[in-house]
């Protein structure tokens, strides 16, 4: 197992990162007219040819080329939210369903919640953190949530989840999630960095979980990830840098250093780190891959390996369904059925979206019309919006006077309310019953601050 520097400051450690990635094996794509220069990163090695390797992936020649050309003016740029992209890269879910992806393994925070080890419960959640690792390395972009778009989740593990897209300019989601041992608490706003044929994608946000048993409050600071062949070659995604767990009541913490990939694929997915107690001591070793499991063992204050004790396994990845065309794990899936929504909807929910759906059906134009559909809708909500003087209000999450640092910039944060719980206590309580799934189907999406405006 690989040891990371227990003490590396920022600037070594973006020393090191940029070093890795210098060394990191790439190829130019040379031999394709006006592509000179661009690289191609090949995780499986490099043993293709430069230009052969270019041509995989699941563009047409043409449709390269003429994103090619809209896309190079962008080089440098922030595109989270300022180019219009094809539908044939999207997957049918949106960023504000990808938050419900997180609970997936939710069992790991109620065994942290139950546990009296103050080390091993860092074990628990951190493992829980990386556990979504295997969802984001999907390969499809999820659609950008429309303002006032929600998703909300009542139906597993007793958790109630709702998040809604509080802002468009920067484009801010914020989520809640609730059961009887933990509380989750996000503010995210995504910052991206296009580089020509790779993205690089800032989690500028901040989580909290607090569990229940005794009100620790836990602070996660996930890395960046990179997606590499956005345009050329097999599309692939890397998450490399550290993940830093903190517990703000006791001053513990768990470090863990994702691996980036090196040459044929070395050290892919690998993660490696330790708990370290207030004094930055290290108790409890983890290694593992983000992609597959975590273990840990107990160390000594060298980080060596206790004598007498072995290393267990904490988290493994839940068997998914194969051959599956969007990557999707049985758990995603179920989030993204109409099976499982809550009755009596929101009719802002993603799962009603008209362009999610036409894709979901393989009706590429359909969803491609649908998409701008609504992107038009926005745009008219803000220019009314303006004229009227008015601000959009989100009503599940307040803005506060809360200004956070992340390593990528500083975030306004949104706290819940706690209005949704109130909501949804007065259906149960009521004699509502849940709607014909054809009846949920054909509610019309509606996140809309103001009536038509056709």
């Amino acid at each position: 197992m690989g040891s990371p520097e227990k003490n590396q400051s920022d600037g070594g450690f973006f020393s090191t990162m940029t070093s890795m990635f210098s060394n990191a094996m790439h190829r130019s794509v040379s031999g394709l007219l006006g592509y000179e220069g661009v690289e191609v990163i090949n995780p499986e090695g490099g043993k293709e040819d430069a230009v052969e390797e270019a041509q995989r992936g699941r563009w047409k020649q043409e449709d390269r080329d003429s994103y090619w050309k809209i896309m190079q003016k962008y080089i440098g740029s922030d595109v989270t939210s300022m180019v219009t992209l094809p539908v044939l890269i999207f997957e049918p879910m949106t960023m504000v369903q990808k938050v419900a992806e997180l609970m997936e393994y939710s069992h790991l925070l109620d065994q942290a919640d139950e546990c009296e080890d103050p080390y091993l419960r860092l074990v628990y959640a951190s493992s829980w953190a990386i556990s979504v690792y295997h969802a984001f390395q999907r390969t499809w972009k999820p659609f950008n949530p429309i303002l006032g778009e929600t998703y909300e989740m009542f139906n597993h593990g007793g958790i109630t989840l709702v998040v809604e897209q509080v802002s468009h300019h920067p484009p801010m989601s914020a989520g809640h999630a609730e059961n009887e041992h933990f509380t989750y608490d996000v503010t995210s706003k995504l910052k991206t960095k296009f580089l020509g044929n790779s993205l690089d994608i800032y989690p500028v946000g901040r989580t909290r979980v607090t569990l229940k048993s005794d009100g620790v409050v836990l602070d996660l600071v996930p890395p960046l990830t990179k997606v590499n062949n956005l345009i050329f070659g097999r599309t692939w995604v890397d998450s490399p840098g550290e993940m830093v767990l903190t517990n703000l009541t006791t001053g513990d913490k768990v470090v863990l250093y994702f691996q980036p990939c090196g040459w044929f694929g070395a050290n892919r997915y690998e993660v490696d780190g330790y708990v370290y107690n207030a004094q930055e001591e290290p108790k409890i070793l983890m290694t593992g891959k983000w992609n597959e499991s975590m273990s840990y063992q107990l160390c000594d204050l060298e980080g060596e390996p206790l004598a007498g004790t072995e290393l267990k396994e904490v988290w493994h990845l839940a068997e998914t369904p194969e051959n599956d065309k969007f990557q999707y794990t049985y758990f995603a899936h179920k989030i993204n059925s109409f099976d499982t929504a809550p009755k009596k909807l929101l009719a802002s929910d993603s799962r009603l979206r008209p362009d999610r759906l036409a894709l979901e059906k393989g009706e590429l134009s359909k969803a491609g019309a649908e998409k701008s559909s609504l992107e038009e809708r926005q745009r008219a909500e803000k220019r009314n919006r303006e004229e009227k003087g008015d601000q959009f209000t989100p009503k599940w999450f307040d803005i506060t006077d809360e200004i956070t640092p992340t390593p990528w910039g500083d975030l306004e944060v949104f706290r819940y309310n706690g209005k949704y719980t109130d909501h949804r206590t007065a259906i149960d309580s009521s004699d509502a019953i849940a709607i014909d799934l054809k009846d949920v189907q054909s509610m019309e999406f509606n996140p809309w601050q103001y009536g038509n405006l056709s």
